[in-house]
């Protein structure tokens, strides 16, 4: 473990991580409002596992050679970007074939309970697909290891604190998506959220586009 001092800085830097907009929690949200909360956290489970795979893969060195093949910085930036504008296509076209409310509700509830997995795999689709996330695991970590104190448990302790953390922000999103769909439910069913999570999600694959090598 880092020392406590360290451990409580990188607490501040993780909650204002998790809890700053992005693509995973849009997707929390989505799924929140369509599919209920405890569907939500599938996708909340999915997208931290995704945040496990890509500590481990930083750990190993995936990010040195993000950082120096730009070839390999390229297939993922747009592998992603592709990925998530990709679903915002998907929110904009089920927007405009919305059956009736009572018929959407009732296709998405028959969708979810038959292939539950498919909301755990976006949401670590989400993590994966995002260069982002394996950049900014790689600058912030280590700025919180110790080196007179064993690298791998503490490397461990940050990533198993940032997964929990990253949880804690996901299900508070959904959470409140579901407040809010309960007291916005005429809008909710003219297919407008929809609309705009698919916009929004559009914006960060277009965002993608533009991130450069560091």
């Amino acid at each position: 473990m880092p020392s406590w001092t360290t451990y409580l800085l990188f607490i501040s830097f993780a909650l204002a991580a998790s809890f700053t907009p992005g693509p995973a929690v849009m997707l929390s949200i989505h799924n929140a409002m369509h599919h209920g909360w405890r569907h939500a956290i599938l996708s909340s489970l999915g997208n931290i596992t995704g945040l496990l795979v890509l500590a481990t893969l930083s750990a190993l060195g995936l990010n040195a050679i993000l950082q120096t093949s730009e070839l390999a910085f390229t297939v993922v930036k747009f592998a992603g970007a592709a990925y998530l504008i990709w679903l915002g296509v998907q929110q904009w076209r089920h927007a405009a074939r919305r059956p009736s409310s009572a018929q959407a509700k009732t296709v998405q509830t028959a969708d979810v309970a038959h292939k539950p997995h498919k909301l755990y795999v976006k949401g670590l689709m989400v993590a994966l697909s995002n260069p982002k996330a394996i950049v900014f695991i790689a600058a912030l970590f280590p700025q919180f290891l110790t080196a007179s104190r064993p690298l791998g448990p503490q490397y461990l302790a940050l990533t198993l604190t940032f997964m929990a953390i990253s949880l804690l922000a996901l299900s508070t999103y959904a959470g409140l998506a579901v407040l809010a769909r309960k007291r916005l439910s005429i809008w909710f069913a003219s297919g407008w959220p929809q609309r705009v999570s698919g916009s929004v999600f559009c914006a960060f694959g277009l965002s993608l586009l533009r991130l450069q090598r560091v």
